[in-house]
């Protein structure tokens, strides 16, 4: 019998009132239930606000360093647990045991992040214009912050986002990702573990519309921060602008790799086979086009198709797997509709193509790694993400003709360019739209310290990571002290 959990509300672990439940299961083995958790909606959801409005005077008066503390506690936790934590991520979503090791570190390393942040949270004083009068600027947190996340970095994205959030003073209600329940479970446990307040940190588990659209609405959540589809994230702006909430949107992406022609093809084979294939392709930044000069396509189109038909499809709790299998039966369905849109169009399908369901892989959701080639920068496997193993491959015969090519989507993320001409690099730098610039890397590799976010439509300005996230979680005040013993209006009296 599959074991029970249950939502964090109120500083209690509880069962949804309707006690209805949703099962998660193993993708690569959908036999296998891991467990069993609350189906929610808006009266939980109500709930789980009204204690973090609850808890929020007396988490926003917590020192800053002393919230930091919290945090860095944390991380000492997940170190201490970061190999259970990682296997159980693989069973319930996936990707292979590197892989989910290296999701628990890039919480690890946020955490410790978040902890020297809270010792830092910087204002401004600068000088005033008029006499015997002190200027300056300070930070202050906003209120409740609803958090939902994906399922594809179940245990980093919330770290994300919910380390800032609470080192800033912010309280929080967590809304998971429904294919992921079990990493969220236990990331919460471990907060509380740590420190922090039982009532400022809320988990909600349940399905998008019941348990996201009522905590995007709610009048009582002062912002909102959301990793994962364009579609959804639009509709949650404009639900969100209703109350004036300050809203962070991380979507989706059309990432591209450029090969030119003086590049190292070994060092960008490498590349291409991480950035596409690595999570299945089941990453925001995943590299889903490869930009490949004329000169060496022949070339290199041989040592990819070669790598790529070899990768070893399984479970990813197995050390000899390379890719794991895709999280559910409708990212499979997405994945074999784009691939008939790309036959359609005219596009040539180099290798794979098909769900994989051959020997240990007979009761997961596998799919083959697959490459088009002849695909032209109109097509739309080309334009749109897939969030799949799937690579289309264009020819280039020039820097320039490359740049417009990685530029010819709505979506601006993560770009890579494999060159050994300095110029060309810094061009790159300068002229490819996106938020994130590989030069000779792969298009996945985000880092704990720097910003993480797209331009277009990949989000709305905000970034995740790095010194800039903390601007999202805080309001700036503006102090004036006068201690001239008179009245001093401004420039009607200085000019």
């Amino acid at each position: 019998m599959s074991k029970r959990y249950q939502n964090h509300i109120g500083g209690k672990w509880i069962d949804a009132v309707s006690g209805e439940t949703f099962e998660n299961r193993n993708p690569a083995n959908w036999n296998e239930i891991i467990g069993t958790f609350p189906s929610s909606g808006a009266e939980e959801v109500n709930a789980a606000v009204e204690s973090a409005r609850e808890a929020f005077d007396a988490w926003r008066l917590t020192p800053a360093p002393e919230r930091g503390d919290i945090l860095r506690r944390v991380g000492d936790i997940m170190t201490a647990r970061k190999k259970e934590i990682a296997s159980n991520m693989t069973r319930e979503m996936g990707k292979v045991l590197d892989e989910t090791m290296g999701d628990v570190q890039e919480g690890i390393d946020t955490a410790y992040y978040a902890a020297t942040e809270g010792r830092r949270m910087f204002g401004h004083t600068v000088p005033s214009e008029l006499h015997n009068k002190f200027n300056m600027s300070v930070r202050r947190p906003i209120g409740v912050a609803g958090i939902i996340t994906p399922w594809n970095f179940p245990m980093a994205i919330p770290t994300w986002k919910i380390f800032p959030a609470l080192v800033c003073g912010n309280t929080v209600v967590f809304k998971p990702a429904s294919d992921t329940p079990l990493t969220a479970t236990t990331f919460v446990e471990i907060l509380i573990e740590a420190g922090i307040p039982p009532k400022a940190i809320n988990l909600v588990h349940g399905r998008g519309s019941a348990v996201g659209t009522p905590l995007v609405n709610h009048e009582n959540v002062d912002l909102i921060s959301f990793t994962g589809s364009t579609v959804v994230g639009k509709s949650i702006s404009k639900s969100a602008s209703d109350t004036l909430k300050r809203v962070s949107l991380e979507l989706g992406g059309k990432n591209a790799q450029i090969v030119l022609d003086d590049a190292d093809l070994e060092l960008a084979l490498e590349g291409v086979l991480w950035g596409a294939f690595g999570t299945t392709g089941q990453r925001c930044t995943a590299t889903s086009r490869l930009i490949l000069h004329a000169k060496v396509y022949d070339r290199f189109m041989e040592m990819l198709t070669s790598r790529a038909a070899s990768l070893r499809l399984g479970d990813g709790l197995q050390s000899d797997t390379d890719v794991g299998p895709m999280v559910n039966q409708d990212q499979i369905d997405t994945v074999q509709r784009y691939i008939g849109i790309g036959k359609d169009e005219g596009a040539k399908l180099a290798l794979g193509g098909s769900p994989y369901r051959e020997g240990a892989c007979a009761d997961g959701w596998f799919h083959e790694p697959t490459i088009f080639t002849e695909v032209t920068p109109e097509m739309r496997i080309a334009k749109e993400e897939i969030f799949g193993p799937v690579l289309s491959v264009l020819t280039i015969n020039s820097f320039e003709e490359a740049i417009q090519v990685l530029n010819n989507t709505k979506y601006g993320l993560s770009s890579s360019i494999y060159t050994n001409d300095v110029n060309c690099a810094f061009k790159a730098m300068r002229d490819i739209e996106a938020g994130i610039t590989y030069i000779n890397g792969p298009t996945i590799g985000a880092e704990a310290h720097m910003p993480f976010g797209g331009v277009k439509e990949t989000g709305n300005g905000h970034r995740e990571g790095g010194w800039e996230v903390y601007e999202f979680y805080t309001e700036t005040k503006s102090v004036f002290v006068d201690y001239s013993g008179k009245l001093q209006r401004a420039q009607i009296d200085n000019y």
